[in-house]
């Protein structure tokens, strides 16, 4: 197991550099995530050509780093994205012995398979990435028969195993943090508004078992599509429970909360009785001004983190970053710091699942036996078209949940 000893010179030596969760202490902000890259099947591009042969950084312990660098669309441009923060967590990592071999799985399973056999072939110990959940898969078999972890980035927890664990913005993490937030602020009984979408499916089982496992009363779930008619019948439902509700789990993004949160006035919802309540999704301006959910929480990460990394990678390469950027800062970081204190160990499922967990960018986080992330996440409020933090994201995680 970790001990402070082992982590105390990288501490001193560059604050930035990745470290250990030292426990006990409470603190940070908010700035969210959820639904983002890694939740679908990513799209092909066109032809292919083979993975790429780049490496970066010259150290001993060589890691393979996977990634949709010419998919079709937006997911090359969250790939090089996270290629970039994955070559500037090397460079600010103090001496880092590590060596990155980069593929390319252009946001296919079978470029996937193909990367991951020839990133294990060059003597890979770890594989990091991909991004989509197909392809996440198809990695995870060929790491497996080859007895090596991998840490990916999709967002998807179907795909997360023993020794495939997901650095990414479960929405699951989110449900739990805001509902267990509004169950200690007194609140008793929950209605649910939810996409039907796969988004909303995910995240309507993981209000249930939050519900649950805080015996707070569901009183109703009602999904929607994107159609205004189907809302309006939708919330028309939903209105005689809110009677008897004191919050409404509304997950919508931005391109249908503000649709939503009319419909919602139209009907009668008063947010001033009826607690509104959301996921990272609602970390957007847009939805920040939407009247009929003012006064409402959501969870997310720590945003000072990221903002302060977006500033670093601006001046690096002359771009912003996609938000999932700081998971590969992460990943990178992190494998930097086991290969410096963990020895031959520095990989093991038992290093990895440390219950302390690991502090990152996006504040703190641990991986369980089974390949899911918990984060340590904010609670912010929307209030007066601002967004606000109004309980800070934990520094330590605590004991496992069972």
């Amino acid at each position: 197991m970790f001990h402070h000893r082992h982590i105390a010179p990288i501490l001193r030596f560059k604050a930035r550099a990745f470290a250990v969760m030292l426990p006990l202490a409470l603190a940070a902000c908010g700035g969210g995530t959820s639904g983002l890259p890694g939740f679908d099947s990513g799209t092909p591009a066109a032809g292919g050509g083979a993975p790429t042969g780049q490496t970066i950084g010259t150290g001993k312990v060589k890691v393979g780093l996977i990634l949709p660098l010419t998919a079709e669309g937006q997911g090359a441009v969250v790939g090089n994205s996270l290629k970039n923060a994955a070559e500037m967590a090397l460079a600010e990592f103090p001496n880092a012995d590590l060596m990155l071999l980069v593929k390319d799985d252009r946001g296919t399973p079978e470029g996937a398979r193909a990367a991951a056999q020839e990133a294990l072939s060059e003597g890979a110990e770890l594989i990091v990435g991909p991004l989509f959940a197909p392809s996440v898969q198809a990695v995870g078999q060929v790491a497996r028969a080859a007895n090596k972890p991998v840490i990916a980035f999709s967002s998807d927890s179907n795909v997360a195993s023993r020794g495939v664990y997901l650095l990414s913005f479960p929405p699951e993490n989110d449900v739990n943090r805001v509902i267990g937030y509004a169950a200690q602020q007194g609140r008793k009984s929950f209605a649910a508004l939810v996409p039907d979408t796969a988004y909303g499916k995910v995240v309507e089982a993981a209000f249930q078992q939050a519900a649950a496992n805080r015996g707070v009363r569901v009183a109703a779930i009602e999904r929607f599509s994107s159609d205004p008619a189907a809302m309006k019948s939708a919330i028309q439902r939903l209105m005689p429970s809110l009677a008897q509700a004191d919050a409404l789990f509304v997950p919508a993004a931005a391109d249908t909360m503000p649709t939503v949160g009319q419909l919602l006035q139209e009907a009668g919802y008063n947010p001033a009785k009826v607690k509104p309540l959301g996921t990272g999704v609602w970390n957007d301006a847009s939805i920040a001004r939407v009247p009929a959910i003012q006064g409402g929480w959501f969870a997310s990460p720590d945003t000072a983190g990221f903002n302060a990394f977006a500033g670093r990678y601006q001046q690096r390469f002359n771009s912003a970053p996609t938000r999932t950027a700081t998971l590969a800062y992460d990943a990178v970081s992190l494998a930097a710091a086991l290969a410096r204190t963990q020895g031959s160990q520095r990989f093991s499922e038992a290093v990895l699942t440390n219950g302390s967990g690991f502090a990152g960018a996006d504040g703190v986080f641990r991986f369980r036996p089974d390949g899911q992330v918990e984060r340590g996440l904010a609670v912010l409020e929307l209030r007066n078209g601002q967004i606000v933090t109004i309980n800070a994201a934990p520094r330590d995680l605590g004991p496992r949940s069972q």
